[in-house]
């Protein structure tokens, strides 16, 4: 009998290719939409997950492929362990990274939890990677053919039991092959253009969602130089990030970066540019992949945020749950909240792990 797999069908292009193969493999396929949050959650975003329009898409794919298909009320979930954080992370000071989150607790988490109460062996989803199992029986992550379409940087969570039971069938493939599938094979969504925006943030305010969903007003504060001297006001902390220059809301007569954050004398510090620039950072909540551990400074290629270019350092694992990475260039605005992952330093092509930047 074949594998019973629960597919993640979110009614994009992605989704619907990766259920598509899985069904031409021969797979035994439940498709799955997860609703990730209604008007009891946050206002109901036009291109959020499960919302009516991309659910029906979702719906319409999963008939024309004959496989049965749901909906979970996974809101809650959802509001605690994404949203939450994702306010959390900015009142702390730092600059979350929602995708990660929702990987590692929902799409990888409540979706397992789902597949075990339909009975399913593992799930599959349209993420752009790839797993492998080594001599050893490890499974590695590996990035994506589609250079361009790499979803490593936000899969680094991932355990190896999630890892085990999981089927990325795009990751050998590049986005345009995607498509053209799709369209060969008459899918309503073959051309559907795709978001790029945080998905429960859809028009990009981050602040505006923040104190909607708190209720609260962030004080201002003082703008600081380096030396620590008072050079001006801001509009409450969580208003920037580093690195930023545009939105000051003050002009210094010269390019002004925030250099860094503290969110307990409510301070924001400014400088210039070559400022923003350092070699050495400290991670927590680390997850290896790879190898169980690091045990002695290792060479690696790493990233410091999504649309970052890997860069050579070396990495030493500090405690169970902690790492120190030095680059050998400087990077600029190394931003705590934000993940680390690394990569091997000769192809950059397996993710040796990852972790949340101090």
């Amino acid at each position: 009998m074949s594998k019973k797999i629960l597919v993640a069908m979110s009614g994009g292009v992605d989704s619907s290719v990766c259920a598509l193969l899985l069904k031409t493999a021969g797979y035994n396929l439940h498709a799955l939409t997860m609703k990730l949050f209604s008007g009891k959650t946050i206002p109901l975003a036009e291109k959020a997950c499960g919302n009516p329009e991309e659910a029906i898409d979702a719906a319409r794919v999963a008939e024309k492929l004959g496989i049965p298909f749901t909906i979970c009320d996974f809101s809650e979930d959802f509001r605690t362990h994404v949203i939450d954080y994702f306010i959390r992370t900015y009142e702390e000071g730092g600059t979350p990274n929602p995708c990660v989150e929702c990987n590692r607790t929902m799409k990888f988490g409540k979706l397992l939890q789902a597949g075990d109460a339909l009975g399913c062996d593992g799930i599959a989803t349209g993420h752009y990677a790839q797993i492998r199992q080594n001599a050893s029986g490890r499974r590695e992550l590996f990035r994506a053919k589609d250079a361009t379409k790499d979803q490593t940087y936000v899969l680094w969570q991932l355990s190896q039991e999630q890892l085990s039971r999981t089927h990325f069938p795009l990751g050998g493939l590049t986005k345009s092959e995607v498509r053209a599938i799709a369209e060969a094979n008459g899918l309503c969504n073959a051309t559907k253009k795709e978001s790029q925006d945080i998905c429960f943030v859809p028009d990009g305010d981050y602040v505006g969602f923040i104190e909607r969903m708190t209720k609260k007003s962030y004080p201002s504060g003082n703008f600081l130089d380096l030396d620590g001297n008072v050079i001006g006001t801001h509009n409450g902390c969580i208003r920037y990030t580093v690195g930023q220059r545009k939105g000051l809301g003050i002009s210094f007569g010269k390019p002004t970066y925030v250099c860094s954050k503290c969110v307990t004398d409510n301070t924001v510090t400014l400088g210039s540019n070559d400022d923003l620039f350092r070699r050495d950072l400290a991670a927590h909540d680390i997850n290896l992949i790879a190898v169980e551990r690091i045990d002695a400074p290792m060479r690696v290629l790493a990233k410091i945020r999504y649309q970052a270019t890997p860069a050579l350092a070396w990495v030493e694992q500090t405690s169970e749950g902690t790492l120190a990475l030095r680059f050998d260039e400087a990077q600029r605005a190394i931003t705590a909240g934000q993940s680390v992952v690394l990569y091997d330093a000769e192809s950059g092509e397996t993710v040796i792990g990852g972790g949340v930047i101090d």
